[in-house]
């Protein structure tokens, strides 16, 4: 990250490593054929960067778009359209652009580009799911204009010249840059959405700046990217075609997979994962994820708008089960929300984690009585997950434990990704399976999720003290003391239980042997662009 001692008061320019493409061993023979085939979980909402919310999506548009940075293949900052960086205090900061930058067609990317599409991403026209994202950046009335109360032109983003590109923040943040990876900060082409309005995604229609562009899109089938020649770093990169399936089943994308179609599968079912070890080893990848899985409670919602009836649900769920037998590819059971695998935190040692299973379950029978609830009077709800065989697997097994220990009765409640995202942003649902993974290493990223004005907190927690929290902690450059504020915020949560936090993410899939430069990212973003296919 560019950071400079606020008092040694310099202005160093960033001079990051080296941006990557593949790197392809010395001896290392490629294959004829570049060609990758990717599993992606389920169809994309949207290809729009600045419509999207979700992990499937932000695949894609990995390889269609690039932001300022990148994430490297250790989840590292590394330079993306602008080549270096600078700031002085944390609170302005200056991007210089490459200036062998180019959309795919042709035209250069300026700094322009981003200061239109900065705007576009917080203006209330759009829409978009993730403007949130450039308020908890703390960019310069940026929440002034998300609320409508300025025009999008009074965003702290201006360009200072053609490829110079100066972004002004209202509260000092360390970590800045480290946010600017992500698909709501990536530029958008001006003249391809007045030309082309809402169908600027369409094959044919769209004009993108990362290492590939959009070559077919058949909803529910496939989506496919050839490379961008004009990409500053095409002469790196090795792979010519890449293609998303978005299969949901699990069981399916395996059989595809063994059957040699797909070269990166999304998930591994639950089932087959320790055979699959046993007689596949060189194809298992199993690495580390900054994510927690976890169910959300609808805290508006009556009896959901009671703590009491929140921490019997969170409590009675064993998470040595779910995370040990369930899942059991290296998921540990989760009791905060940052998991601790994150840069720089440590979770505080909450009472409840430290407590057996047994002990758990009867304050659960205690709280849920006190609540009016129990076997005689059987607490009823929907479980609401999007359709995934794992993610029933799960629901499947903690419906139980709550039937066996508390009485209580689940319908569990399975939709398709995009009306999944819309039931659960609206609020229709009692309790919904959820899943964060952080959009750059740092707990904020997993904590802000609970914060009153976060755009994703579908269960609309509110707390004006933990909302205080995480303001301060923007404003501590010290990594301890910004720890010290994540614990308390971790501990508040374990008061209020808004949601009940179930295991820690790894991310565990197939990747066939033949492909080279797979990384093993912490975030999980993989670029296709660093990726090649051996000759066999």
């Amino acid at each position: 990250m560019t950071i400079i001692h606020p008092l040694l008061v310099l202005l160093l320019a960033a001079l990051c490593g080296p941006a990557h493409a593949a790197d392809v061993p010395i001896g290392v023979t490629l294959a004829d054929t570049q060609r990758l085939v990717r599993g992606n979980g389920t169809e994309p909402a949207s290809l729009d960067p600045h419509k999207v919310e979700g992990v499937p999506e932000g695949n894609v548009l990995r390889d269609l778009f690039e932001g300022l940075v990148n994430s490297g293949p250790q989840g590292e900052v590394v330079p993306g359209v602008a080549e270096r960086w600078e700031t002085k205090d944390n609170l302005v900061y200056v991007f210089h652009l490459r200036k062998d930058a180019r959309w795919s067609n042709g035209d250069l990317v300026t700094a322009a580009d981003f200061v239109y599409a900065f705007r576009r991403a917080v203006d209330p026209a759009t829409a978009s799911p993730y403007s949130w994202y450039l308020e908890k950046a703390t960019i310069q009335q940026a929440t002034e204009v998300v609320n409508g109360r300025l025009p999008p032109e009074e965003l702290g983003v201006k360009a200072l010249n053609e490829h110079t590109l100066e972004i002004t923040l209202a509260s000092p943040v360390p970590y800045f840059v480290s946010m600017l990876s992500l698909a709501p900060t990536y530029p958008v082409h001006r003249g391809t959405l007045e030309q082309h309005g809402d169908t600027w995604t369409r094959v044919g229609n769209m004009v993108s700046n990362g290492a590939y562009r959009l070559s077919n899109w058949v909803v529910n089938e496939r989506i496919e990217l050839k490379r961008n020649p004009h990409y500053w770093n095409d002469e790196h990169t090795v792979l010519d075609e890449v293609a998303y399936l978005p299969i949901a089943s699990q069981n399916a994308e395996m059989n595809r997979f063994l059957s040699g179609e797909l070269d990166m599968t999304y998930d591994i079912p639950l089932e087959h994962f320790k055979r699959l070890r046993q007689e596949r080893p060189d194809a298992i990848r199993v690495g580390g994820y900054v994510g927690t899985y976890y169910y959300i409670f609808n805290t508006r919602k009556p009896p959901f708008n009671d703590a009491r009836i929140r921490k019997a649900l969170s409590y009675a769920i064993d998470r040595d089960i779910i995370a040990g037998k369930v899942m059991g590819q290296g998921e540990l059971p989760a009791y905060t929300l940052a998991p601790r695998v994150v840069d720089g935190f440590t979770p505080p040692a909450l009472d409840w984690a430290g407590w057996s299973q047994t002990e758990r379950n009867e304050r659960a029978r205690s709280l849920i009585e006190q609540a009016g609830y129990g076997r005689g009077n059987p607490l009823r709800f929907e479980l609401l997950y999007n359709t995934s065989e794992n993610h029933r697997k799960v629901a499947v097994a903690i419906a139980s434990m709550w039937k066996k220990h508390l009485g209580v009765e689940v319908e569990l409640v399975n939709q398709e990704w995009k009306t999944y995202l819309d039931t659960k942003t609206q609020g229709n649902f009692d309790v919904a399976r959820a899943g964060w993974i952080a959009d750059y290493n740092e707990a904020s990223s997993m904590l802000d999720l609970m914060q009153s004005s976060h755009g994703n907190n579908d269960g609309k927690y509110s707390n004006p003290g933990f909302d205080r929290l995480m303001s301060r902690s923007r404003l501590a450059t010290d990594v301890q003391a910004r720890n010290d504020l994540y614990a308390r915020a971790e501990e508040m949560l374990a008061v209020d239980m808004p949601l009940a936090p179930i295991y820690q993410y790894v991310k565990a899939r197939l990747v066939q042997p033949r492909v080279g430069g797979y990384p093993n990212n912490p975030l999980d973003n993989i670029y296709s662009k660093d990726m090649y296919i051996k000759a066999e």
